[in-house]
């Protein structure tokens, strides 16, 4: 279905992006609280017309008539969260890829070049307009929609904790974990379980990628990791950790679009039943989760 060139060895990947962590990303400048006018607008002013119809339109795609047909948007991800996006000897690859790719085909707007970005600079982008949509396995919450608006979500899940393999460290509950060295990325909700469920009953140290925590258990130096499950699974598939367990949290994941962008994310929305409708998910899925 895809160039095989999509196709590549997790372990060799991971081997790839172990000391680097995230290839190419592309740091900014702030925080969430300093986004606001932070960014010029790639394409000059993004205010909607009467009709609610977006005037900001590619150049390739304008028709004078203020609709979407054949407008560019720009897709921003974080790699390093397999299999959903990482860099694979500088290609671009995972399910949140393929997927946003789909979906978009199904509607009548056109991809442009996709922004890796760190994750917790992924909607102070989105809001400064250097990106038009989050593909990052970004779990819908209350919070974010503060800031955001989500599509209908496109996957479920929820989080586990990894330790090493045959290590001395084997919890069986969030509990378990108080007074030792816990890791997660920053701005994820594995992070979020930190704070909030363990506070200061643990060491917690805070990673831009998940491959580096990774690569602190693997060396003892830290004793567990609180990541999504799949993420976890992929993992613990390659490298040599485990996951102790897993709690349910009953996360969605879906798109993340600025809120003014009703058109778009409408349009995404229906792009991804669409795919699900289709056979097309089903490959997708089983091509990244072998399932």
């Amino acid at each position: 279905m895809r160039d095989q060139q999509r196709r590549f060895d997790r372990r060799e990947y991971l081997t790839l992006a172990g000391g680097a962590g995230v290839a190419t990303t592309i740091g900014l400048a702030g925080c969430l609280e300093d986004a606001e006018g932070n960014g010029d607008d790639r394409n000059g002013d993004d205010e909607d017309d009467e009709n609610g119809d977006d005037e900001d339109v590619a150049d390739d795609g304008e028709n004078g008539n203020g609709d979407t047909e054949g407008e560019t948007i720009v897709p921003g991800t974080a790699p390093g969260f397999e299999p959903f996006q990482m860099n694979v000897d500088g290609e671009l690859v995972g399910f949140d890829i393929d997927l946003l790719e789909a979906v978009v085909a199904e509607t009548e707007y056109e991809l442009g070049d996709w922004e890796e970005l760190e994750f917790d600079s992924l909607i102070p982008a989105l809001e400064n307009e250097n990106i038009d949509v989050i593909a990052a396995a970004m779990t819908i919450t209350e919070e974010r929609e503060e800031s955001i608006a989500f599509t209908e979500s496109y996957y479920s899940a929820d989080q586990s904790v990894l330790v090493q393999s045959g290590g001395d460290v084997e919890p069986d509950e969030l509990e378990d974990l108080a007074g030792l060295e816990v890791g997660a990325q920053s701005g994820t909700t594995g992070e979020g379980v930190v704070e909030d469920e363990l506070g200061d009953d643990v060491d917690y140290t805070s990673y831009d990628n998940y491959v580096l925590a990774v690569e602190e258990l693997e060396r003892g130096t830290l004793d567990a990791i609180v990541i999504d499950e799949p993420v976890a699974e992929s993992f613990a598939g390659d490298r040599d950790v485990e996951i102790a367990f897993t709690f349910e949290t009953g996360e969605e994941y879906g798109f993340g679009v600025r809120q003014d962008d009703e058109d778009l994310q409408e349009a995404l929305s229906e792009g991804i039943a669409a795919v699900e409708e289709s056979s097309e998910y089903d490959e997708i899925t089983q091509e990244w989760f072998d399932e």
